[in-house]
């Protein structure tokens, strides 16, 4: 199904006003749905369980052909995403985006969102991502949710672009580890190691 073109007319602004921002060192300027949200830099705790996650996801992918990277632009359909991590191809050349402003979301494996404090970064990471997450077609998107009960890891799996979601859902609490079932990550374990305090 096509896009209407008051919708792709929304777009181009929304992509437009993203090109030409200057956001302050450490904000992170992205386009969600239909909106442009600016993020302030992470917390110390939300920090520490990225670079773990990075560390960790970096040794497991030590002997393939695909790297975590961190700060880096996804690009889809004019929308853009900057999740804290990304599992994509060594050779990001092979998968550049129209304008060269990132990667283009169908040659990335996996994301992985530390959930932010706060009801609005809550449900940007919980609901509006994941949506557009699906929608772009992600094949894996982990959450790492400390403000869940006492803490959760969620992967989720299939997604359906379609209806903006994903068909299969793996949520546990801290303390059990959340295994990535499939993918470049296969077996990567998100345990105790990465989300302890």
């Amino acid at each position: 199904m096509g896009k209407s073109s008051s919708q792709a007319t929304l777009d181009d602004f929304m992509w437009q006003a993203w090109k030409a921002m200057r956001p302050l060192d450490g904000l992170r300027a992205e386009i969600i749905e239909e909106a442009i949200e600016v993020s302030p830099p992470p917390r110390r705790r939300h920090g520490v369980i990225a670079n773990r996650l990075r560390q960790a996801a970096g040794a497991h992918l030590a002997d393939g052909g695909h790297a975590v990277y961190q700060g880096l632009r996804v690009i889809h359909r004019r929308k853009v995403w900057i999740p804290h991590l990304v599992i994509a191809p060594h050779d990001l050349d092979e998968i550049p985006d129209e304008e060269d402003s990132g990667v283009d979301a169908s040659g990335v494996a996996a994301v992985f969102e530390v959930v932010s404090p706060g009801h609005e970064a809550q449900s940007r990471d919980r609901k509006r991502t994941r949506r557009a997450y699906a929608r772009a077609g992600i094949p894996r998107y982990v959450i790492v949710d400390d403000f869940d009960g006492d803490g959760t890891v969620t992967v989720l799996t299939s997604p359906n672009p379609g209806e903006a979601g994903y068909a299969d859902e793996h949520r546990v609490p801290y303390g059990t580890g959340a295994v990535v079932p499939d993918g470049p990550a296969k077996g990567f374990v998100i345990g105790d190691a990465i989300v302890r305090p």
